[in-house]
């Protein structure tokens, strides 16, 4: 689903905001490989006295005055554990208010990470939420309940609204995560890959310790393709600077476009390739793209684990 598909310009409510994302990728799924796959109820059931009434259909039973519940196609309960980096670099580009054709990277993460809670509630899925920069700022368990679903929800939405000047080692941070998931989940990271040290083989080390637990997971490399990737600005003398370390750089974007654009994507194939040889599922997200790419990689990984 395509950010101008959202009725509404301002993030006023990143449940709502959530709901209609996962509606949009709903509907365009059925017209997809993916229909099948069950986000919904399959038939009814007459009632049991003693089970929960959870699940009854009260509009069936107006219609019918007996009692159904929802029959799932899938009663799982799938761990899924987002972990979002909240450091300075994850809030590029630089915007005054966050709007919902206007996000920068964490942003961008924090609207999918809750578009993910939608679809695994849903699913009837457990969601965990780690969120780190130079410190270790968040972490909630796996749980499924509403009330727990809500309060990740308040912690994404602090993202959407404050700035970080934090540098970040991701690795360490993975470490203390890893300790803390014993039983075998889902594991999505959302990070942009930059580090204020080039120990890239470190990182790698901590996402193995993510797979020690036979867990399932997934890179979603963020970035903003136009500048971050393709480097295109216009001609005028700027100076670009470091947000994590300050470092500064007075160029004209032309002169060193097209080494920049070299050197980027020789870091990206790199990156895939490492992940490939930790089976790690590497997934890079543009933040202007949408977020159809991340909801389907929920559901094939999905698949994977059960």
């Amino acid at each position: 689903m395509n950010l101008s598909e959202v009725q509404s310009s301002d993030i006023k409510n990143l449940d709502l905001l959530a709901k209609q994302v996962v509606e949009g990728f709903i509907t365009g799924m059925h017209k997809s490989p993916f229909h099948g796959f069950s986000v919904e109820f399959s038939e009814h059931k007459l009632y049991n006295k003693g089970e929960s009434t959870r699940h009854i259909d009260w509009k069936l039973f107006a219609k019918t005055e007996k009692l159904y519940t929802k029959k799932y196609e899938e009663e799982t309960n799938l761990r899924c554990h987002i972990i979002v980096d909240n450091s300075a670099s994850m809030h590029y580009p630089v915007v005054k208010k966050q709007t919902i054709d206007n996000l920068n990277k964490v942003g961008f993460a924090a609207v999918a990470s809750a578009s993910l809670m939608e679809l695994l509630k849903r699913q009837r899925d457990a969601v965990g939420l780690s969120i780190y920069a130079d410190s270790y700022e968040y972490y909630a368990p796996e749980k499924g309940s509403e009330r727990h679903r809500k309060m990740l929800l308040h912690q994404l939405e602090q993202l959407l609204t404050k700035t970080s000047n934090a540098t970040t080692e991701t690795y360490q941070y993975l470490h203390e995560i890893a300790d803390k998931i014993h039983r075998r989940s889902l594991i999505f990271l959302f990070t942009d890959m930059f580090q204020t040290t080039k120990e890239n083989n470190e990182l790698f080390e901590a996402l193995r310790h993510l797979k020690y637990n036979k867990h399932e997971v997934v890179l979603f490399h963020t970035f903003d393709a136009e500048t971050e990737f393709d480097f295109n600005f216009d001609n005028s003398p700027k100076k670009f600077i470091d947000v994590e370390t300050g470092s500064e750089i007075n160029v004209y974007a032309e002169n060193i476009q097209q080494k920049y654009s070299q050197l980027v994507s020789f870091y990206f194939k790199e990156l895939k390739n490492k992940c490939l040889q930790y089976q790690i599922n590497y997934v890079p997200v543009d933040i202007k793209k949408g977020y159809q790419e991340i909801l389907t990689t929920y559901l094939i990984n999905r698949k994977k684990i059960k």
